[in-house]
């Protein structure tokens, strides 16, 4: 495992994939490198590689505007970083292997800060940090590690399966040892449809209970 200093350099001299090659700045990750909150994204949009910072355009702001209606600040409270460092062209989607070609350098990013708690924002983040690790669990694990209720057998199918969709699947606790995970919209999502701000704002506050008692 690398250390912080060293990742990052390792980050900006990456060229594992093509995204590299037409980026302006490695965007590595922002805030409380010790923080029990560790929020995951799907990749920097265009504002994000022009500062070299997580979560700073629009979308980025939103989120920023309702944790801190929650009391949770970026510097003191949470870790935000992004399944790639690049940003893709156009704010595309990640292609598969652009993914896992990045995905080492965020498990390092978890191992050093050790969160108690992961949010994946949208359903490349969901695919690439959850799904993984919810495969991995039994049927009957997987429904003990569901707080809540016992888990719709569509759900657990999916699950099984790696077919988690982020509108179904969103807002739902699992416990895998003592790491709390859920995912959420990815808050961009909610410029193209406004129906899901109330169910974003939903989630915070759940991660905000979450944040509270861990």
């Amino acid at each position: 495992m690398l250390i912080w200093k060293e990742l990052y350099n390792e980050c900006s001299n990456c060229h594992k994939c093509k995204l590299a090659d037409n980026r302006i700045n490695m965007v590595f990750g922002e805030g409380n490198v010790s923080a029990k909150l560790m929020f995951v994204g799907e990749a920097p949009g265009a504002d994000e590689d022009r500062l070299g910072r997580p979560f700073v355009g629009r979308a980025g702001q939103l989120l920023t505007k309702g944790l801190e209606a929650l009391g949770l600040t970026r510097d003191r409270d949470y870790y935000i970083a992004n399944v790639c460092k690049c940003r893709p062209e156009k704010n595309r989607t990640p292609y598969e292997d652009e993914a896992r070609a990045c995905i080492g350098y965020l498990r390092n990013q978890f191992a050093l800060v050790k969160p108690k708690i992961v949010v994946c924002l949208g359903a490349t983040a969901m695919k690439f940090i959850m799904e993984p690790a919810i495969s991995k669990l039994s049927p009957n694990l997987l429904e003990n590690k569901y707080e809540g209720a016992a888990i719709e057998d569509e759900w657990k199918s999916a699950v099984q399966s790696g077919e988690m969709r982020i509108t179904r699947d969103r807002g739902k606790w699992i416990k895998i040892n003592n790491l709390y995970m859920m995912s959420t919209f990815h808050p961009a999502a909610l410029f193209r449809d406004e129906s899901k701000k109330k169910l974003f704002w939903e989630d915070l506050k759940k991660i905000k209970i979450k944040y509270d008692e861990v």
